[in-house]
């Protein structure tokens, strides 16, 4: 990457995903949200399209929001609730006098309602994947939880529900139960419930009924079908992030009742904080005080959107900047394949196009069939003007002035801007495209960027894309063909399945295949383009072994490209396509695939790739992210790689694992949707544009080493006889990447000590522990004689029959940098003859709790570290596990 004064590196982040081969068994916030006067404007909860409309669904989220906002602001002691809310209405549903929607789509909202797709129950859940303090991306509840007024027997009123998934969202605070360790021993060597706080009373029941505790164990192991029963009466207020089901919960654990020994996602991540602890030093706490004891606040107020027609408008320079590095070639090609192939049915489409004045070249159409895509492609420009200079703003007012056409507004309009140009007259018209109600999103070509072109994206909540003057870079057709309607309906969404470009010498192939998985393949069109004039000679054969050739592809050649559009369903298997450069001299060749889904019940498999912020200054990380899934469930074993395209130089490929280093370790999630011997046989691909982002002030040469190990935060420890083992994922020389120096392991029998003075509790010895490769499993045994021989070491403070051991340690690399401290492990020293350690079962779960389990691609690279994780629900299966209240 080369150095750019001011402005840093520019670089275009792609993310490629191939799933191989996988078993069935496998498989399995908003920016909009502002806090003014103690409470809480702007929150957006859109409905999926795929809902069946329903007259109750509308009310129900009002009464439970209105219900939050009192337990809201009673659980922070009168200082947040909720104001003014947004609720997005599909368009598939009867119009009835609500307000059009301007820039809210599903996509930016901060709490969805949509199915699971499948039959795992209606648990909500909360996408988290930045870690603890840091905010989520959305919160989802199906329609049936909001429907079905049984299932609040178990989960508890809607109200508390949506105040335990907000504390996920908006303070990044974690759950306090664990599923897969419902008990534990704790310092005093007694078998404790996981929870929070341990006021919250209940009786051990066995197979037979209620038995004292310690007949429900048997060698420490519980006996199947033991489990822990709260009382119907409780006096413990605290914690709704444990159980907030329980009547008498209306509080978040605080130092004085928070459980740090508890095996739960809060301790992990949080350092052993309270979820109090958390809450209260966000920026939401810190910039805000109570309200006064006399004042109560307003219930909340709701304003009802539908989304109206879709409407688009591309707004193209044509400036003479246009004409260098083939950039009007490439528009060209992208703009015809977004026209022909992702822009979805009856959406209107309008082109305008500018250099220092503004131009309209095609009022709004609207696309009823290939005829009207087509007309659509005439008027894309042709050749550039003679002229250097830009007006960004003279190309906006001409693009609204071709929305506006249909309604009057551009409420809920769609601009797709392309420039190369410098301008520095953006600012001119922020505020008009503020008020606009119209989306921007923003594409840059070239190594020149346009000050507060960015800008324009940010906000209206558009997307921004930086495509490199590189011959063989496809980002153009991927910025292209990553920008869909917003509408959240992923069964009408084109998925791309390729991307790929090269540099290929005369007379050489560019040879390479396609996965065809079987929830994708309406609609699929294999694009390719070229550099020089006449096509290359194209062979493409389906898993059938039929072939199609150059003459059976839809030639352009002004614009250089071939399309074939599959008819049907494209068969599931493996394309396999071949390029033959047949000019005398080296040209770029480019395949791009994409596809929609096979089935209307059936979600496919997707990828979504985003970056934390638009910016960053070196050193500080860069934080990239992918969530890999299928419908709302995850998909493991995934490879996953991605390719960041700087300014100059080559693209850096990076394979990501999500594994561990510098990354949430996940439970075990649900069985996921069978997969068909087709899918376990072939995998699938997907190629999803992750947007653009700036490192600023990057040095212009060599600099020091800056970067450090990752943060373990997977770190477990086990007593086997009298030796504790510990494993771990090994973190790199820089954050994941590469190998680090060494390890400090430190233990303690006070878990404050270790807590609050790492530096000063126990060494262990180290000297024949040498660091794996990132994202290796580490295990390392040692022998904790300090503490089995006797006290040696007593805290003060401490009781003195303390049979538990906490452990942490943290990696160091070559010039000494250390991560910061991992997760604390705990193991129980004493454990008494003839018995056996403590293991994790899966049908040892406390009675009357369920899982909503997900996964998002985890990533920490030399310029990335990330925590992300799905949280999961307290609550109760009437079913299976029906909770049980004495």
């Amino acid at each position: 990457m080369t150095h750019r004064d001011n402005e840093g590196l520019v670089c275009s982040l792609k993310f490629l995903i191939l799933l191989v081969a996988l078993s069935p068994e496998l498989l399995s916030l908003g920016a909009g949200v502002q806090l003014q006067d103690n409470g809480y404007d702007g929150l957006l909860v859109a409905i999926n399209p795929q809902v069946s409309e329903d007259q109750n669904l509308i009310p129900n989220i009002k009464k439970m929001i209105t219900e939050a906002s009192f337990c809201l602001f009673n659980a922070t002691k009168r200082r947040v609730f909720f104001r003014n809310i947004k609720i997005l209405i599909p368009a598939t549903w009867k119009a009835n006098n609500y307000s059009k929607a301007k820039q809210e789509s599903y996509e930016k909202a901060n709490v969805i309602v949509t199915d699971w797709y499948g039959a795992h129950g209606d648990d909500p859940y909360t996408l988290q994947y930045r870690g603890c303090g840091k905010e989520g991306k959305y919160i989802h509840f199906t329609p049936d939880f909001l429907l079905n007024d049984d299932l609040t027997a178990g989960y508890g009123s809607r109200g508390k529900v949506f105040v335990h998934e907000w504390a996920h969202l908006r303070w990044g605070v974690f759950d306090e139960y664990n599923n897969e360790k419902p008990f534990y021993i704790n310092g005093q060597n007694q078998i404790k419930v996981t929870r929070c706080s341990s006021d919250i009373t209940g009786i051990f029941v066995c197979e037979k009924g209620p038995c004292p505790q310690e007949n429900c164990i048997i060698s420490k192991l519980f006996k199947e079908g033991c489990m822990f029963i709260y009382n119907s009466t409780q006096n413990a207020t605290a914690s709704i992030m444990f159980m907030q089901s329980l009547s008498s919960v209306v509080e978040f654990c605080n130092a004085s009742t928070h459980n740090p020994e508890a095996p739960n996602l809060q301790n992990q991540m949080c350092s052993l904080r309270s979820a109090w602890d958390v809450i209260t030093d966000s920026a939401d706490f810190r910039h805000s005080s109570p309200m006064s004891e006399t004042k109560l606040p307003p219930p909340p107020t709701f304003s009802l959107l539908q989304a109206g027609d879709k409407v688009v408008c591309l707004v193209l320079d044509v400036s003479s900047k246009m004409a260098e590095a083939d950039r009007l070639l490439r528009l060209q090609q992208a703009a015809e394949f977004y026209l022909m192939q992702i822009v979805e049915i009856h959406t209107f489409v309008g082109i305008a196009s500018f250099n220092s004045k503004g131009e309209i070249r095609a009022q709004l159409h609207q696309i009823n069939n290939d005829d009207d895509r087509k007309l659509l492609v005439s008027y894309l420009p042709a050749t550039v003007s003679a002229e250097a200079e830009t007006s960004i703003c003279s190309g906006l007012k001409k693009g609204f002035e071709v929305v506006e056409k249909l309604n009057g507004k551009a409420h809920g309009s769609v601009m797709v801007l392309v420039t190369s140009g410098d301008d520095e007259h953006v600012a001119n018209c922020l505020l008009t495209v503020q008020s606009s109600g119209s989306t921007i999103h923003t594409i840059d070509l070239g190594s020149s960027a346009v000050e507060n072109l960015e800008e324009l994206s940010h906000l209206t909540g558009g997307l921004k894309f930086f495509v490199p003057d590189k011959s063989n870079s496809n980002s153009m057709i991927d910025a292209f063909s990553r920008i869909s309607s917003g509408t959240g309906d992923i069964f009408q969404q084109h998925i791309q399945l390729e991307s790929t470009g090269e540099n290929v010498q005369p007379h050489y192939q560019l040879k390479n295949t396609v996965t065809m998985d079987n929830s994708v393949g309406n609609d699929t069109a294999f694009l390719v383009t070229w550099q020089t004039s006449g096509p290359p000679e194209i062979v493409l054969a389906d898993p059938s072994g039929r072939k199609y050739y150059t003459d059976d592809f839809v030639t352009n050649l002004t614009l250089q490209t071939a399309r074939l559009r599959i008819p049907g369903t494209a068969k599931p298997g493996l394309w396999m396509y071949t390029l033959n450069n047949t000019h005398d001299s080296l040209q770029a060749l480019k395949v791009t695939v994409t596809s929609r889904a096979s089935r209307s019940a059936v979600p496919p498999a997707t990828v979504e790739a985003f970056v934390e912020r638009d910016s960053t200054r070196f050193p500080h990380p860069m934080m990239i992210y992918a969530n890999v899934r299928k419908g709302f469930y995850p998909i493991l074993n995934a490879t996953v790689t991605a390719t960041i395209e700087p300014e100059a130089g080559d693209p850096v490929m990076l394979k990501l694992f999500d594994d561990g280093a510098g990354n949430i370790q996940m439970n075990a999630p649900r069985t996921s949707v069978g997969r068909s011997e087709e899918e376990q046989k072939w995998g699938f691909s997907r190629i999803s544009s992750g947007g653009s982002f700036s490192v600023l002030g990057v040095p212009a040469g060599p600099h020091t080493d800056v970067f450090p190990p990752c943060k373990i935060i997977d770190l477990e420890a086990v007593k086997v006889e009298d030796q504790v083992t510990l494993s771990w994922t090994a973190p790199g020389e820089d954050f994941d990447e590469g190998q680090a120096n060494s390890y400090e392991i430190r233990m303690s029998k006070s878990l404050q000590n270790i807590q609050d003075d790492f530096n000063n509790a126990i060494l262990v010895n180290t000297s024949k522990l040498t660091p794996q490769q990132a994202g290796t499993k580490e295990i390392f045994t040692f022998s904790p004689k300090l503490f089995t021989e006797g006290p040696k070491y007593q805290p003060e403070g401490e009781a003195q029959e303390n049979h538990r051991i906490y452990v942490a340690i943290r990696a160091i690399d070559r010039n000494s940098l250390k991560s910061a401290v991992s997760n604390i492990a705990q193991a129980s020293l004493f454990i008494p003859p003839n018995s056996a350690p403590v293991l994790a079962r899966d049908r040892l779960i406390l009675k009357g709790i369920l899982t909503a389990m997900g996964l998002i691609g985890i990533i920490c690279l030399t310029i990335v570290v990330t925590h992300c994780i799905l949280n999961k629900k307290k609550t109760a299966d009437n079913k299976e596990n029906g909770m049980k209240l004495l």
